[in-house]
């Protein structure tokens, strides 16, 4: 029977079989009953003490009670529900079908719904609000209702996906849409959102076109193809008018190509794109394979070590504003080799174990010269474990699902990191004077262990400790800006005694405050340099230290041109923006300059670059592992630093494609004697 209950009298009932929930469906039901009212009733059963447990509705619950705390409504509120009266196993049955029925609207009808609120006056933003969406999804649905009538029925008669559909939206010229639409058709392509994507945009293709130098012209002719050419037009610039039969040859290509491959390789399979990318949703699905460290012979080491070093040669001369033109654009050329050469070096498949590369596939992109390219990238349709990821490598930041990186940095840029991973374990250690006194006397009291590989680092002189890298100070960081507003606000009255005797006098005369930020002051800077590496910028203590206070690394150091990206590889740089953004977004820069490259990737990393969300958030969380506090339960090594690589600062970052962390860096110099404090005054 149907029943009115008073909200606070419903509770969650343990035989409710949704078990799991999304905070952000959440968001929009309880923006939907703020707007609507309770559409559906709850479906209950009587419990103890004039309580009704929820079988159905767990989620309308906890919305009304939200709605409750935030004064909407009272929480004894009538809520219509349906009281079941059957045994329990009734119950957990009429649970499950509530749930398991449920149907999601096809985003055709979500686009009429839309639209058809639209036309009574209501704006997109008033739709977002109501319902607990965002804005930007209430648009993408509103043009999906203006798409050419023929591609919208098939979208809404599931004929093609919301991907494909959105694909065709591309232009809002409904004319083409339906050319596309009807070209596709009748060709029995095997269209993809990308290839779509690629057709509206381009009502006709260039013989420059990859594809067009994939397939040839004869290949294309004699297929019944079309071209159209000016006057003046010659070869490269001519118009292929019939894209879709293009397309089709090209995939066709395509595939016969990864077909070779995948036999001659011992593949299991070979997936190919005319994308000169990898697109995430090629790749969506699929486990990519932790390849083992890739090994270079000396001879190898050298030539990239002497190719860094002509890079960087070329790059003052087209940085040199006198340069001559013949000069920058013979250095122009030089960069262009160099960089081929590095990635013929580095981007070669690594060898996998015979038995899982069996298993594997790899992803065929088209060249923008129209060659076929295979991407090094090992992916499986499921998730093969290997050597590696039982501590081949060993990080000492990975944690649960990461996967280990090794990486190489030069000295200076592993002096300089770590002098500012210091400058923020200082200053809130400065910050902190009550941890600053603990830190202090457990010092004094430690000293007669006389065990100094665990000693904390204290000397208890009070000098401010010096950095490795002498003469660096930096000046646009958040932390160095923040120590020197601490040390100027700090009392110096005292100071003005004459003798020794009158100053100690008068520091004792300063309140409690004024003295703990003294205290917190003189312990802070006497950190010493330190990052999360071995070797002697590693200390474990420091990331025991950092853990302790909770520091939030990214809100006070984010990765720049000056600071990281230009001291490091192109291809660092790359892996960089695959780690945040998968190969989608390193494919975007994969042709820039290495300047263009550092400068685009310094915009990412400070979110001022416009893409997804998610992606925008991770480049936000971003750390090299080198600059985080890592776990010190389970500390290992965690890579190399080249010393070679020390007099030109270049340096090279390489990591396993999965691996959530890059850049961590270690030397391979004696241990310390200390854990990075140096107390002094």
């Amino acid at each position: 029977m149907i029943k009115s209950i008073p909200l606070n009298k419903l509770v969650a009932s343990p035989r409710n079989v949704r078990k799991r929930s999304d905070p952000a469906a959440d968001a929009e039901l309880k923006a939907s009953i703020a707007a609507h009212g309770l559409l559906q009733n709850l479906v209950v059963r009587e419990g103890k003490k004039g309580r009704f447990e929820v079988e159905a509705g767990e989620r309308r619950r906890k919305a009304l009670l939200a709605l409750a705390a935030d004064k909407h409504l009272s929480r004894t509120f009538p809520i219509m529900c349906l009281v079941l009266d059957g045994d329990e196993t009734q119950v957990r049955e009429a649970s499950l079908a509530e749930n398991f029925h449920t149907l999601k609207m096809n985003p055709a009808d979500e686009a009429q719904a839309f639209a058809s609120i639209i036309e009574t006056g209501a704006t997109p933003e008033d739709v977002a609000r109501r319902f607990g969406l965002t804005i930007r999804f209430v648009e993408g649905r509103l043009r999906l209702a203006s798409l050419a009538p023929v591609v919208f029925d098939a979208l809404a008669a599931g004929d093609i996906t919301l991907d494909m559909a959105k694909a065709y939206g591309a232009t809002s010229d409904q004319d083409i849409q339906t050319r596309v639409f009807e070209e596709v058709t009748a060709s029995c392509y095997r269209a993809t959102a990308d290839s779509i994507r690629r057709m509206v945009l381009n009502s006709t293709v260039r013989g420059s076109d990859p594809r067009a130098r994939l397939v040839g012209k004869d290949a294309y002719l004699a297929a019944g193809g079309r071209v159209d050419r000016e006057l003046f037009d010659d070869e490269e610039n001519e118009s292929w008018l019939d894209v879709a039969l293009l397309e089709n040859l090209a995939t066709a290509k395509m595939e016969e190509e990864a077909s070779s491959i995948a036999s001659e390789q011992g593949l299991a399979w070979v997936k190919p794109t005319l994308d000169v990318y990898v697109s995430h949703d090629l790749v969506e699905g699929l486990h990519r394979v932790p390849a083992p460290p890739r090994v270079y012979t000396e001879d190898e080491l050298a030539r990239l070590e002497e190719l860094d070093a002509a890079y960087d040669s070329n790059a003052v001369i087209l940085e040199d504003e006198d340069a001559s033109e013949e000069d920058t654009g013979k250095a122009s050329e030089e960069i262009e080799r160099i960089d081929a050469e590095i990635a013929a070096i580095r981007d070669r498949p690594v060898e996998l174990d015979p038995d899982i590369k069996r298993e594997s596939g790899m992803i065929l992109t088209l060249g923008r010269d129209g060659v076929p390219v295979l991407q090094p990238q090992y992916f499986t349709n499921v998730l093969v474990v290997t050597a590696a990821d039982e501590g081949a490598v060993e990080v000492v930041s990975s944690g649960p699902g990461e996967k280990p990186a090794r990486a190489a940095m030069s000295q200076r840029l592993v002096d300089e990191l770590a002098m500012q991973r210091r400058d923020v374990l200082a200053l809130h250690v400065a910050s902190d004077p009550s941890l600053a006194l603990d830190l202090f006397v457990f010092t004094l009291a430690d000293a007669d262990t006389c065990r100094w590989a665990s000693s904390p680092g204290l000397t208890i002189r009070g000098a401010a400790s010096s950095g490795p890298a002498h003469g660096f100070e930096a000046k646009d960081a958040a932390a160095t800006a923040a120590i020197a507003d601490l040390r100027g606000s700090l009392d110096e009255s005292w100071r003005a005694g004459e003798s020794l005797a009158d100053r100690f006098d008068l520091f004792r005369a300063l309140d409690d405050e004024a003295r703990s930020a003294w205290l917190g002051w003189v312990v802070g800077r006497t950190l010493e340099a330190s990052l999360n590496v071995s070797g002697n910028r590693g200390n474990i203590f420091h990331d025991h230290l950092g853990l302790l206070i909770g520091i939030d690394m990214a809100a006070w150091w984010r990765l720049t041109a000056a600071n990281y990206f230009d001291r490091v590889s192109k291809a660092a740089i790359l892996e960089v923006l695959t780690d945040v953004g998968g190969p989608t977004l390193a494919s975007r820069f994969s042709a820039s300059k290495k300047g263009e490259l550092a400068a685009s990737a310094e915009r990412i990393f400070a979110g001022n670059f416009i893409t997804e969300v998610e992606v925008k958030e991770r480049a936000l969380a971003w750390l090299p592992a080198a600059m985080r506090f890592a776990d010190t339960t389970s500390a290992t090594e965690v890579g190399e630093v080249d010393p070679a690589a020390t007099a030109d600062e270049s340096a090279e970052v390489r990591s396993d494609a999965e691996a959530s962390t890059l850049g961590d860096a270690a030397i391979d110099d004696a241990p310390s004697n200390n854990a990075g404090v140096d107390l002094a005054a």
